[in-house]
């Protein structure tokens, strides 16, 4: 056995995206299996697939199935091309064609009775995806040589809520996977979909963005795994976005703690939720690159390690909505503030930031901007008997954040911050520090986000990070 005796590896949709993607997971599986450890792979759905699907349901919705069936075909076309391209073994092969042919002949049939479009329905919907990856990459795994099987989130125990589109795993669930998934290691390496779990009442339930980490750490944490891998196509962490800074480096290691400020910020490699359970347990989690698997990538651990530029990386979320509650009223006095909470959490909307003062009479909150139209009505309802003058929103704006456990206790790192942005010109909307001094966000036009991302990563010298 080797010091890595028990891994939980999550292949995500690039990296099973056709037919020679799913031939190097196959491969790297079958490199940590010969090696003595215990695998557990989790996979998404091929790339694209999620997007068709719900492509599906918006069709469907509007009672367009001739339009749907069409997407299905060219699904099912994609799914059948890449198992002929992967699976040799002539017997595996005509197995898993015609396990995949009856999972799309459940998709037909749910596409054919689909009339009233409820949210079971699209959870229901959403899960053909990683229920027809799985298979595929269960073979592949067996063509070469490693036994293997293959279980949705359903059969592995993953039990969540009915909060349908982003349900979350149950404690119970922890029992429930140990008694699927650990009897299994001692023969194969199970295969399982990301991203499904199922209610108590026996629905399909998904768990949203980042699902597919979530239940990969959701399983190492109730099989006790020494490490939770999630492959990508990028090389692990950067300390910000290669699309806007291309000298970006990949992070060695970085704190549970800065991952999730990142993440939630903007860095779409991991979901901040996604790690939680591996936090629960200690587990250390690794972002690695499916496309150079000799790579280490980025550990992220418990324990903060500060580094003498203090600063981990910068993010931008772009995806952001500003809305601005005025009224000479807000000034002294008491329950404005906790009126407009209230009314954005009965919509069911999460608030980003905040941003108010004594002396102004203004209220600002930063929203998703998918929730923004949702915000507004709701903020309107709430103030309809006009103690506010005025409600208004920007969409077009983005929040910077600067990450780094050694932030904490340093001082002088907001005033580099705001000195760097003002050089450049770059106007402030509104400012946030967490009182764990983790992280400094603030708010600025879209227009100008690359421009701070460049010059922020400048300043703190991150383009020189040694890996």
């Amino acid at each position: 056995m080797s010091s890595l005796d028990r891994v939980v590896m999550k292949f995500g949709g690039t990296s099973v995206k056709d037919a020679e993607m799913i031939k190097k997971v196959a491969s790297i599986t079958h490199e940590k299996y010969s090696g003595g450890v215990e695998v557990v792979v989790v996979v998404s759905a091929m790339s694209g697939t999620t997007d068709q699907l719900l492509e599906i349901g918006e069709n469907l919705k509007k009672g367009k199935k001739q339009k749907a069936n069409q997407l299905i075909d060219e699904i099912e076309t994609r799914h059948k091309n890449t198992i002929n391209q992967v699976i040799s073994d002539k017997k595996l092969l005509g197995e898993v064609l015609g396990e995949v042919g009856e999972v799309f002949g459940e998709l037909r049939l749910l596409a054919d009775e689909m009339d009233n479009f409820i949210d079971r329905s699209f959870d229901y919907l959403m899960s053909f995806g990683e229920r027809l990856s799985a298979p595929i990459v269960s073979a592949a795994i067996q063509d070469i040589g490693v036994p293997s099987t293959h279980l949705t989130g359903r059969e592995a125990g993953v039990i969540t809520n009915q909060c349908y589109g982003s349900a979350i795993p149950l404690s119970e669930s922890n029992k429930r996977i140990k008694e699927s998934v650990l009897p299994l290691l001692n023969e194969s390496v199970p295969v399982i979909t990301g991203f499904i779990g199922c209610s108590k009442n026996g629905d399909i339930t998904t768990l949203g963005r980042g699902g597919s980490d979530y239940s990969a750490s959701t399983i190492g944490r109730a099989i006790d795994a020494d490490e939770i891998w999630i492959w990508t196509d990028v090389d692990g962490l950067l300390t910000t976005d290669p699309s806007v800074v291309p000298d970006a480096k990949t992070l060695k290691r970085i704190s549970y703690r800065e991952a999730m400020e990142l993440s939630f910020f903007g860095a779409e490699v991991l979901h901040p939720k996604s790690i939680e359970p591996a936090i629960e347990k200690n587990i250390p989690v690794r972002v690695k690159n499916t496309y150079k698997p000799s790579f280490k990538g980025t550990l992220i651990v418990k324990d903060e390690e500060k580094v003498e530029g203090v600063v981990k990386g910068v993010s931008a979320e772009r995806d952001v909505a500003l809305v601005n509650i005025t009224g000479m009223d807000i000034i002294g006095t008491p329950g404005i503030a906790a009126d407009a909470f209230g009314a954005l959490a009965n919509a069911d909307i999460n608030i980003i930031m905040i941003s108010t003062g004594s002396s102004e009479p203004t209220i600002s909150l930063l929203v998703d901007e998918k929730d923004l139209s949702r915000a507004t009505k709701a903020l309107k309802t709430e103030f309809s008997d006009n103690t506010i003058e005025e409600i208004t929103s920007d969409p077009e704006v983005s929040v910077i954040t600067v990450v780094g456990s050694g932030m904490a206790g340093t001082p002088g790192i907001a005033g580099r911050v705001f000195t760097a942005i003002g050089r450049k010109k770059i106007n402030i909307i509104m400012i946030s520090q967490g009182s764990s001094e983790f992280n400094i966000s603030f708010v600025i036009k879209n227009n100008q986000t690359k421009k701070a991302l460049t010059q922020l990563h400048k300043e703190f010298g991150l383009h020189n990070i040694n890996y």
